[in-house]
């Protein structure tokens, strides 16, 4: 004996087929890379420990031939603070100033990206860490270039609250 839901998706194979595919708003896009950026950019910093020799050197006051000091770890947190302070900045900044915003950010953060390179022998981890973190900064410079512009029609520019004066085509 058939339930009815066993007789429902027999009777219409293609609804199992079908997924809905909504549209993602551009800030929701912008957050989640930023926050798989700060996912790769922890698990990198975390598993360089692992590297022989790296706590001993951390251990004996030192990284990346710099002597660990308040002003070295200010500016490692301020390095790591902002992409962090993107993800938010992402969802609650109005479109223009998140996009410039944006922009601007993941332009610095591609050489900051590559800096992480420079000295390194461990070029399969670095360079598979580094490429990773370029491709999400990529994508997030891809979607804030990007953003989709509303468009409106006269009707709706004629009774909107804008200070400046509507404009026919011709006076353009």
């Amino acid at each position: 004996m058939r339930t009815p839901q066993s007789h429902t998706a027999l009777e219409n194979p293609s609804s199992h087929s079908m997924l809905e595919n909504r549209r993602m708003p551009v800030q929701a896009k912008l957050a989640a890379a930023w926050t798989s950026f700060m996912f790769l950019y922890i698990y990198v910093d975390y598993f360089a420990l692992y590297k022989p020799g790296f706590v001993d050197d951390i251990l004996a006051g030192g990284v990346w031939e710099l002597q660990i000091s308040q002003t070295l770890l200010t500016v490692f947190l301020a390095l790591i603070t902002v992409p962090i302070l993107m993800i938010v900045l992402s969802v609650i900044l109005p479109a223009r100033a998140n996009r410039v915003i944006n922009l601007a950010v993941a332009s610095v953060y591609v050489p900051v990206s590559a800096f992480n390179a420079v000295g390194e022998s461990w070029t399969y981890f670095y360079g598979l860490s580094i490429g990773l973190e370029v491709l999400l900064l990529a994508f997030i410079l891809r979607y804030a270039w990007t953003w989709p512009r509303r468009t409106t029609s006269l009707a709706t520019m004629a009774t909107s609250l804008d200070s400046e004066p509507l404009r026919t085509p011709q006076q353009a």
